[in-house]
This record gives structure tokens, sequence and C-alpha cells, in this order.
């Protein structure tokens, strides 16, 4: 009986670990992109805190 793994191969985490590090050295990631993902990625997980007038901008 074959046993099939799930998740990502050491492989496909080396292949995506050199993609980044090509974005960011060719500027398609950015610190004020990663600021504006980081911004939104909070919005959305405490949504409920900016309902309440909670400001969750990220140093400013």
């Amino acid at each position: 009986m074959a046993y099939y793994r799930r998740g990502i191969s050491l492989i496909g985490l080396i292949y995506i670990l050199v993609g980044l590090y090509v974005a960011w050295v060719y500027d398609y990631i950015t610190p004020k992109l990663l600021k504006d993902v980081a911004e939104a990625l909070l919005a959305v997980f405490l949504w409920f805190l900016v309902l309440l007038g909670v400001d969750l901008r990220l140093g400013g």
C-alpha cells in the first residue's frame, strides 16, 4: 500500500525561497508591499476591530 505525503517537498520549498529572493532583489517585493500585505491580513483576520474603529495600519 502506497502512502502519499501531503504538503510541500524540500525541493518545492527551495524553489519558493529562491523565487522570493529573486523577486526581492529585482524589486518585485518591497518593504512597502510587505507592509501593505500585513495590514490587509490584519484587517481580514481582525475585521471586528476595524468595525469598532481600531486603526490597523502599521507605523502610522
